[in-house]
């Protein structure tokens, strides 16, 4: 047998040129115990965490193969919440920058994030229209909220209340119970999507931002079910005598009783506040105070309102009835107060507008204790920016603080080329070109340009050449970093740049149907005495068709063209006669390149099919299916037959046009890949995306073997497949408004089938040592036991802990889906096996949730079968017992760190912080309180 050949894997290497995700929202992040100096944005699968005021980025959350799609920090500043497009959420430490928690629960991607305000619970919302609830402490699922019918946009807690409140594009605003987890109150106020919502004035006011100009603000009144001890009873119950106005307002209170929505929550519209912007609301939110409202929609303006605090709006009030008394002494009008109140504008004052520099996707903001508030804007271009507005200033104006752009192009990558050394990279954009350190991925040159298709390295690495949109040749200098000659080349686009073999001049293909020949040549420029790199036009080749690629063969001798008729065109160099025409794509051939043996040359085309053909005859050897879609790069690795074609699927391939087989695939970017490059030794490809990144992937000394390739992709495949598969159905459970957080995903499985297998090795062990005991109660003597190697390797464990061990090794997040998948027929093994530990007092809280959950999902199989009614009985009493005690030991520990901390604050006499702050806030509102009643009284 033949030795098979021997492939090399290229691995992904870093991600670069990319400032921050469009699809994902910026967050400041505390870092260091700073707060306001460094913003979390999206990367692609990544998370980069930018210091705004030295512009370097200072940490990376590496994430998986997904797509970021939402972010939110947590209240005291350590972690970072992210959730992606497969509907995964990831909990990342922001001091170690590692996932400590990975929740699986949505199908769709994530939309929606937010803590409550103790960090201890997470809710999410998702393309899937589900709600589900996330115990951050105990990492696992508490619950799945159903209600929505198309996305869900935006998520709140209320801290006073154990509610939550959702917007969604079905138009509507839920209200959740978090109790009894039903809905209990929907607004339906709205005519469009309801994309953005936000809390104002301590929860009292609810604002929303729909599909129009308008902000409609809610006036919320939290209605005590548990009559306040404090409140005074009503006339009617004294015995009082009413009039007819007051009978009325009796009614209405007894009224609200009877509508069970109305029983927690009364939500009313109380106006509108317009937008300068005519389109939707994008994003919607207010600083943590509070007392800053801003919003914007499709465009660059950002629009900021300041929310006045209850004390703001009683003095203003004030001011106003006196002002009207004024007014009305003088008119000798009586009684004019009544009638006064605030208007909505006058409660929310619009402060200012900010203009960005492009359209904003996403912004933060956050109000210093001096009164500036620092904002933060995620601009649509690759760009962050952020503004510093005085709000003490008579006229506020937003300063612009930085802007963090050097490390990305503003717009597509559309040209990539490696210089003859390996090291630098040119990548080039509609407007501009960056030379790139390969090593470090640092951006060490920035030259304006017009729109670029095509770029080239001239010999000698110290010039580069780009072809642009507009027909234009650019000559630049890269240590001045200076335009040194543009050229009219083309009447239409320049499509396509091939350097010479001889490395003396280069071609360039057009949308004006032309092959323009040029060489090199040094000219003497009038300002200097020294001369300086130019270009000159030699020849033409006029054609019937717009030229979309060029490429020489390696002896210089033909000339490969592609032309809009589907064809390519072999021409000879010398006299440009032509000598083959290569022709069998469907659409146009959008790349092409020529072995560095010049025997074979490989087309890729917008029909998604790439083709292998003959030099010499121009024979087709071989027509591949290569992407999902348009095929937009090819090109051969130095002096092999191996090509990597990029396309719009997203994915770059590897292919051999020997033995016509697909190598490896490339995945990485989450869009369209627009072109890629190979460095001369063919170490290094780099490719640049519609999703504004640009990879970098190197060839390692690992062997490829393509069995092994096609096994990993057909394992990929299975594992969607299962992610796909319908959820397993809970026996007695209906599709109503709750459900389990969890889905069965393909390490559910996997953790289910570890215990299955633990379970086996439980019982073989148990079979074991009966025999055992047989034999040596025959031989009268004490026979040694063989040691299970599993078991040994634990050390010497017996089978029941190794189902233990098993057992605590599954994720929190991931035991309730892997009981669910767990056949009936290992249920009762494990209850006896529960009953064991339990009584021993180890593991007392997971063994109660597992032990709770499996009695719940198999309730009927367990309560119909006799064998394990004494199980069951034993495990009553076991749990209650431990349970308590388990109580009892908490309740000790509580009671003796409060004994502690009072020692503490006596000894220094001092408080906690928390509780000073608590009480502050208690006698704040007890004085607000009288106020207004004095207020109103004063009115009356």
């Amino acid at each position: 047998m033949g030795l098979t050949r021997q492939y090399l894997r290229y691995a992904p290497g870093a991600l670069f040129g990319l400032v921050a995700s469009a699809r994902g929202n910026a967050a400041f992040v505390a870092l260091r115990g700073e707060r306001g100096r460094c913003v979390a944005v999206a990367a692609c699968e990544h998370v980069f965490v930018w210091d705004t005021r030295k512009g370097e980025k200072v940490l990376i959350l590496k994430g998986l193969k997904q797509e970021v799609s939402c972010l939110c920090p947590s209240p005291d500043g350590l972690h970072l919440a992210v959730g992606y497009e497969d509907g995964s959420i990831r909990v990342f430490s922001l001091l170690s920058g590692e996932a400590n928690i990975t929740f699986n629960g949505h199908k769709a991607a994530v939309t929606a994030l937010q803590y409550d305000h103790l960090g201890a619970r997470l809710v999410s919302g998702s393309k899937d229209t589900d709600v589900i609830m996330w115990d951050v402490i105990n990492e696992s699922g508490l619950y799945r909220l159903r209600g929505h019918k198309d996305a869900v946009t935006r998520v709140l807690f209320l801290k006073e209340k154990n509610l939550l409140v959702t917007s969604g594009k079905d138009t509507l605003v839920k209200w959740w119970d978090l109790d009894t987890q039903h809905c209990f109150k929907t607004l339906v106020g709205h005519r469009t999507e309801v994309w953005g919502m936000a809390l104002l004035s301590e929860e009292k006011r609810l604002i929303t931002g729909s599909g129009d100009s308008e902000l409609r603000v809610w006036d919320i009144t939290y209605i005590q079910e548990v009559k306040d001890p404090d409140e005074p009873e009503s006339k009617k119950s004294k015995g009082f005598t009413l009039t007819e106005e007051e009978n009325a307002e009796e009614d209405e209170t007894v009224e609200l009783d009877e509508h069970p929505e109305e029983r927690l929550v009364k939500c009313s519209k109380v106006g509108s506040i317009m937008r300068e912007g005519r389109d939707r609301v994008v994003t919607l939110a207010t600083d943590q105070t509070g007392k800053i409202l801003a919003c914007h929609g499709t465009d660059a303006v950002l629009e900021v309102f300041s929310v006045l605090s209850e004390e703001e709006v009683r003095k203003k009030l004030e001011k106003k009835i006196k002002k009207a008394k004024k007014k009305a002494k003088q008119n000798s009008e009586e009684e004019p107060e009544r009638s006064v109140e605030l208007s909505l504008q006058e409660e929310i004052q619009r402060v200012t507008n900010i203009k960005a520099s492009s359209k904003i996707k996403s912004f933060d903001l956050i109000l210093s204790p001096k009164g500036e508030l620092k904002i933060v804007l995620l601009l649509q271009n690759n760009i962050i920016e952020s503004y510093n507005l005085n709000l003490t200033a008579q006229v506020p104006q937003a300063v612009r603080a930085s802007k963090i752009s050097i490390a990305g192009h503003r717009s597509d990558v559309r040209t990539l080329a490696f210089s003859s050394d390996n090291i630098a990279i040119l990548s080039a954009a509609a407007e501009s070109v960056k030379i790139w350190n390969r090593s470090t991925l640092q951006c060490i040159r920035t030259m304006d340009c017009e729109y670029a298709l095509c770029s080239l390295f001239v010999p000698g690495d110290r010039h580069v050449i780009v072809g642009t949109k507009t027909g234009k040749l650019q000559l630049y200098d890269l240590a001045s970093g200076s335009l040194m000659e543009t050229l009219d080349a083309h009447d239409g686009a320049v499509w396509s740049i091939a350097l010479s073999p001889d490395q003396r001049g280069f071609v360039t293909g057009g949308a004006d149907k032309c092959v323009m020949f040029w060489e090199f040549e040094l000219v003497k420029d009038e300002s200097s005495v020294q001369k300086r790199l130019s270009m000159k036009h030699v020849r033409v080749l006029q054609l019937d068709e717009d030229v979309l690629c060029v490429r020489y063969s390696p002896n210089q001798k033909l000339l490969a063209v592609a032309l809009l008729d589907c064809t390519v065109k072999v021409f000879y160099v010398d006299t440009l006669k032509f000598f083959l025409s290569l022709y069998g794509h469907k659409l146009p051939v959008l790349c092409m390149d020529i072995s560095d043996d010049g025997a074979l040359i490989a087309t890729g085309s917008a029909d998604r099919n790439v083709k292998i053909w003959g030099l010499d005859f121009g024979d087709c050897h071989r027509s591949l299916f290569a992407h999902d879609d348009s095929v937009m790069y090819l090109q051969f690795v130095a002096n092999t037959h191996l090509f990597f074609t990029a396309g719009k699927d997203s994915k770059i391939k590897q292919w051999d046009a020997d033995k016509f087989e697909h190598i490896q695939t490339l995945e990485g970017h989450h869009q369209e890949v627009w072109c890629l490059a190979l460095s001369p030794n063919g170490d290094y490809v780099v490719s640049a995306s519609h999703d504004k990144s640009l990879r970098l992937w190197a060839r390692t000394r690992e062997p490829l073997v393509l069995e092994e390739e096609r096994e990993m992709q057909q394992e990929a495949e299975y594992e969607e497949s299962v992610a796909k598969e319908e959820q397993p159905v809970v026996a007695g459970e209906t599709q109503g408004e709750t459900g389990l957080a969890g889905r069965k995903t393909i390490e559910t499985i996997k953790a289910a089938e570890k215990i299955m297998e633990s379970i086996e090795l439980y019982r073989e062990e148990m079979v074991k040592l009966k025999e055992h005991k047989a034999i040596c109660k025959a031989a009268g003597k004490e026979v040694p036991f063989p040691v299970n190697p599993i078991l040994q390797a634990y050390g010497n464990i017996t089978p029941s802990a190794y189902v233990l061990e098993v057992f605590k090794k599954v994720k929190s997040s991931e035991l309730e889906e892997s009981l669910l998948v767990l056949p009936f027929s290992y249920v009762p093994d494990l209850l006896k096996l529960f009953n064991e530990y339990i009584n021993l007092g180890s593991e007392v809280e997971l063994l109660c949730r597992a032990l709770l959950f499996l009695l719940k999902i198999h309730f009927g199989q367990i309560t119909s079968n006799h064998m394990l009614v004494t199980v069951i009985e034993n495990l009553k009493k076991a749990t209650i017992s431990r349970v308590s005690e388990a109580r009892d030991r908490l309740g000790f520990n509580m009671a003796g760190l409060q004994y502690l901390k009072r020692e503490i604050e006596a000894k220094d006499e001092m408080m906690f912080f928390a509780d000073a702050t608590d009480r502050f806030e208690e006698k704040k509102r007890k004085r607000k309180k009288k106020e207004k009643e004095k207020m109103v009284l004063a009115v009356l």
